[in-house]
């Protein structure tokens, strides 16, 4: 091959090597630009929250009880009436009564009568008396004359005592009788809410059987049981906030403490006065706290509190800007705020809005929010935090 060939060979190579280079460099560039696009810059943000400090807090010092919702006093309302029908039911369980309201009827017929005759013996009695009063009278005047024995005298005076006690006995008989008649009406005893019904329309009942069990003024008490180290702690007048299962939070205030421990569950009473309410029932079981004092603890807002694979975290903010999930004991709740037993120092900025979206390590930019008046009572206003993302790329 000539040397001329080999030199138009070579550059041909030459020419094919450069181009594949520019080719290659071509491509490559470009991807190391889009992947630099692509990488957030250091500083950026996303998100604007809150955030906050640890602030001290009054926390009321609660019992804790479980217990059921009972009648403070039921009364129990039978028949005296005995071997009558039954003929009407004026009331229904729930009905509110009041005191000597009817609310059960027996048939009369039958002690009606008798009225009428204990009334016509009655008055039979008291014309036998009259007679026997008027001889009696007679042989006392003539008593001194002689007319009459003593023998005679003597049973005059006889038939008029016979006669007098015949007629008392007449009337008892006619006040037992009148007291049947009242009886076929059973009342109410005391004003409250019908709570059981056994009555039954056309029942003939003995005398003593309960017809209807009534809950005497309406009223309700919670029975809560405590535990005997904590029954030292409570006294009369407390307030108590109970939540009945499925019902709304209502308060009472304790009554009285039972004066004995059930040796089994070494628990003791205490008796609660329950205001009217639509939710609680007897017998319905509820929870409750009795508020025996207050506390100063340290606080953050519930907001701030996520829960976490079954832990309690919060998102501290670190020197260097960026979120660190911080793992805590929380403790009692009061209100929209928590207290924070373990975990935290008072100088750890705390994520209070939108803490469910952070994630640990990443990357924030802290601005402080306007300051405004704190209320009176509650902790200062929480700062402005923004996160990292959109506002920084503005």
């Amino acid at each position: 091959m000539k040397t001329s060939d080999k030199l138009s060979l070579t550059a041909i190579g030459i020419a094919v090597a450069a181009a594949a280079i520019i080719f290659v460099f071509a491509w490559e560039v470009p991807d190391a630009h889009a992947q630099e696009a692509a990488m957030p810059a250091v500083g950026q943000s996303s998100l604007t929250v809150t955030v906050a400090r640890l602030q001290p807090s009054t926390f009321p010092i609660r019992v804790s009880a479980n217990g059921n919702i009972m009648a403070w006093q039921e009364a129990s309302i039978g028949t005296e009436a005995n071997g009558l029908r039954l003929t009407e039911v004026k009331v229904n369980v729930g009905d509110t009564v009041r005191r000597g309201q009817p609310l059960a009827t027996f048939a009369a017929d039958t002690v009606e009568a008798e009225v009428a005759q204990s009334r016509a013996a009655v008055a039979e009695a008291d014309a036998v008396l009259g007679e026997a009063a008027a001889n009696a009278q007679r042989a006392r005047l003539l008593q001194e004359t002689g007319a009459l024995s003593a023998q005679q005298i003597q049973q005059y005076l006889n038939a008029e005592r016979t006669a007098r006690a015949r007629l008392d006995a007449a009337r008892a008989v006619e006040r037992t009788q009148q007291l049947r008649l009242i009886q076929t009406r059973v009342s109410a005893p005391d004003d409250g809410v019908i709570s059981a019904r056994a009555a039954t329309v056309g029942a003939v009942v003995p005398a003593g059987q309960e017809l209807f069990r009534l809950i005497r003024g309406g009223r309700l008490e919670w029975r809560a049981e405590v535990a005997a180290a904590d029954l030292v702690r409570l006294k009369p007048g407390q307030k108590v906030r109970i939540t009945p299962t499925g019902g709304d939070a209502i308060e009472g205030r304790s009554r009285m403490l039972a004066p004995v421990i059930d040796i089994q569950t070494r628990n003791g009473l205490v008796y609660v006065d329950l205001p009217t309410s639509d939710t609680a029932r007897a017998g319905m079981f509820a929870r409750g706290e009795f508020e025996i004092g207050t506390s100063e603890v340290m606080t953050l807002p519930q907001s701030a509190v996520q829960l976490r694979e079954g832990f309690s975290y919060v998102m501290r903010v670190g020197p260097d800007s960026r979120v660190i999930q911080t793992k805590v004991t929380p403790g009692r709740r009061s209100g929209t705020r928590v207290e924070i037993v373990t975990g935290l120092d008072t100088e750890d900025r705390i994520v209070v809005t939108g803490a469910a979206f952070l994630g640990d390590g990443d990357f924030v930019r802290v601005s402080d929010a306007p300051k405004a008046a704190p209320a009176v009572g509650s902790p200062s206003t929480p700062q402005r935090l923004t996160l990292a993302g959109s506002e920084g790329a503005r």
